[in-house]
Parts: structure tokens; sequence; C-alpha cells
């Protein structure tokens, strides 16, 4: 029972990416821990001690855990290409990329240049080893298909995020001068632009038609979005760093009209599905997709309309929109369709003509995903609506966001107390 297009017997061991989908949710809670204590001052700007560590909580703690996590089980899988020493990488990456971002949290929330030293050091290290592995496996790829094309753009935008990151780290740590608010405008805008949703277009092109049976994304698309966004943003760079302020926003533009076809069609496609059999992870794409399509409306109506809102609550309101909107839900959802299946795949080798294995629906029910997924849905709007008014809707919104990411954690640790069950009674019945 190999899905179409898969190449399984080039799986890593399971516990390769597990270590980054386990750890993830915790950072969630975290996150919303520094909300709770902080409060709704926190929301007073985003260029406080407290809204910075708790974006990096959230991007490197949660979303970089899991992206990392899914190209290591990607790669050899999806697009056939070996990670050397999987095991040896996965660690050199994730205890760097874990110990790296509380620490730059710590550093953030307790102004400790020291901390910042430290920080840079661990992520370079866990970013450095990542992007070293990962290009030396997918530019080897034996076709080169619209998943290979734009997770190549991905890492191109990962390595430049990583490397403002690090200028900004010499910045708080060294003293490094820079013109520290364009390159942290740049280094979110790749970040989130560069990395994650070029990231998340290219699985999606193999894993939406593959789990959710819809058509095929459009070959324009699928192979001509990953690099014309690469080029318009390095374009966009070129415009903010030479101050050609309109040519900037016109730039911009482009980028939003360009997120917006990408999850424009994803939603169509979505509706299309031929298999009509409930799916609880189809919420969670399409909050997400709606999430991207209201980021992306949002910054055309500001670009056009700038006294729409205050730019301070629309900085927040596109925060929350990209990162707990799109890239939180996109990934929590997918990590209910990955860990089930690797805990399933795995067994299935294991114990073979051996004792029964529990079908994904047994390591997994629908309804914890289903529950967890409405708890998630309101603390996304209970966070913007804090972002609007945070006197009221704050502590309600840390609340919610702690719950669904303990609820996460929950239902991922119950695949792998199963899975281990499972595995120990039909290894001890041989």
């Amino acid at each position: 029972m190999n899905p179409v297009g898969l190449s399984l017997e080039q799986a890593p061991p399971f516990d390769v990416p597990l270590r980054f989908f386990l750890t993830a949710p915790f950072f969630l809670v975290l996150a919303a821990m520094v909300l709770l204590w902080h409060g709704p001052e926190l929301f007073a700007s985003r260029w406080l001690p407290a809204p910075l560590a708790l974006t990096h909580l959230l991007t490197l703690g949660f979303m970089a855990q899991v992206m990392i996590g899914a190209l290591l089980q990607m790669l050899p899988v999806v697009i056939g290409v070996t990670v050397p020493r999987p095991q040896w990488i996965a660690a050199l990456i994730h205890l760097p990329l874990t110990l790296g971002t509380l620490t730059l949290a710590g550093a953030f929330l307790l102004g400790s240049p020291l901390g910042f030293q430290i920080a840079s050091g661990l992520l370079g290290l866990g970013f450095g080893v990542a992007l070293i592995a990962f290009n030396l496996a997918v530019w080897r790829a034996p076709v080169t298909s619209g998943t290979v094309i734009a997770v190549r753009c991905a890492l191109g935008g990962l390595l430049v995020t990583v490397t403002l990151g690090l200028l900004l780290g010499g910045f708080f740590g060294w003293g490094l001068s820079l013109p520290i608010v364009t390159i942290t405008t740049l280094h979110a805008v790749w970040g989130l632009v560069g990395w994650t949703v070029l990231l998340v277009a290219g699985i999606a092109d193999q894993v939406v038609p593959m789990f959710h049976i819809t058509p095929a994304y459009p070959c324009w698309l699928s192979r001509g979005f990953a690099p014309l966004m690469a080029v318009m943003l390095a374009l966009w760079s070129g415009l903010m760093l030479g101050n050609r302020e309109i040519a900037t926003q016109l730039a911009g533009v482009a980028l939003a009209l360009g997120i917006a076809v990408f999850a424009g069609t994803t939603l169509h496609l979505l509706n299309q599905r031929r298999r009509k059999i409930g799916d609880p992870v189809l919420a969670y794409w399409r909050i997400s997709l709606i999430s991207l399509l209201a980021s992306a409306a949002l910054w055309l109506a500001t670009s056009f309309l700038p006294a729409l809102m205050p730019w301070s609550t629309v900085e927040w309101l596109l925060g929350i929109l990209l990162i707990v909107g799109f890239a939180g839900a996109v990934i929590n959802g997918m990590l209910y369709k990955i860990v089930p299946f690797l805990a399933w795949f795995h067994l299935q080798a294991q114990l073979l003509g051996r004792a029964k294995v529990p079908h994904m629906k047994q390591l997994l029910p629908d309804a914890p995903v289903r529950r967890q997924g409405w708890a998630y849905l309101v603390a996304l709007l209970l966070l913007l609506a804090a972002a609007v008014y945070p006197p009221v809707f704050t502590y309600p919104a840390a609340l919610a966001l702690g719950l669904a990411g303990g609820w996460l954690d929950v239902n991922l640790w119950s695949v792998w107390r199963i899975y281990r069950q499972a595995l120990s009674k039909g290894l001890a019945a041989v």
C-alpha cells in the first residue's frame, strides 16, 4: 500500500522527523505563556522585547521545527534523494535549533547581549547543517518536478532569512551598525514568504492531490509560482534597500497578488476533491488558505488606502494571519497526516507477517483532531481580536493558544504511545 509517487523504501527512521514534530507544540505553549505574562501591553508595539520573543517562539520553535522535520522525511520519500546519516544530521539540527530558540527568546526578554551571541552561534550551527544537507540532496534530484523547483527556491529563501537573522544577532549581540528597521523587515518577509509560502507551495503540489484526491495544480503554477515569487522578492528587496518607495510598494502589490493566486487555486482544488468522505484535516487547510488570502487582501487594501487603520494594527494583523493563521494551521493539519501515516508505515515494515498493525484511524481518530482544530480556530480569532482591542481579548487569546498547542502535543504523543505499544506487543508475540 504505497501511495502513488512515494518512495517509502528510502524513508528515514521514524525518530528522525518525530523529534521535531513532538518538540514543536511545546513552543506554542511557551508563546502562550509569554502572551499571558505580559498581557495587553505586549500589543503596544511589535518592536518591544516581549513580542519579538513571542514571534520567534512561533517561527523558530513551532514552524521551523516542523518544516525541517518534514523536509528530512520528504526529500527521500517524495523527491527521491537521501540525506546521508539522517539520525546524525537530525540531531545536529534539532538540538541547536531547540536550544537556540529558547536562548534567543530569553535574550529578548532579558535584554542580554551574551544571550544573543550564544543564540546566534546555536542557530547558525543548526540552520547551517540543515542548509548544507538539504541543498546537497535536493540539487541531486533525478527529476526536476514542481515540488523540487519550489523546495530549491524555498531553501534559497531560508538562506537569505538566516543570513539576515544572523546580521540582526550581530546588532543585538555585538553592536553591529545596521539599518535595523529595513533589515528586520527584509528578514520577516523573506522568512514568511520566501521560505514558508514557497515551501508550503512545494509540499502542497504533492500532498493536496495525493492525500485529498483533487485535480493536479496547473503546470504553469506548479513550476512557475516559486521562481516568479523568488525573483519578485529579490526585486522588492533591492528596491527597498535603494529607498524606491513607490516601486517597492508596486513590487509588494505583485507579491500579494501572487500569494492570492496560490491560495485561491488551492482552495478551488480542495473544493473539487473526489473523495467525499469527511476529513478533519481539510478544515486546517481552509483556515490556512483563507488566512493567506486575508493577509494578501489586507496588504493590498492598506497599500491603496493607507488611512484604513493604524499601521501598527496592520502589522499585528498581518503577522497573526501569516504566522498563526496560514503557517500554523497548515503545519498543524499536516502533522495529523504525517505522524499517523509514518507510525502505520513503520509498524508495517517491522511487523509485516508477525502481528496485526493498527490502521491510521486507530492511531489517531478524527474526533480529537476535529476538536483541537476548533480550539486552534478560536485561538486564531481571539488573537486577531486582541490585535484590534488588546484589553479585552489578550488573556482569552493566550489561554486558547496554550490550549491548542498543548492539545496538539497530547494528540501526537498519543500516536507515539500507541505505536510503541503495538510494536512491543507485536515483537513479543513472535
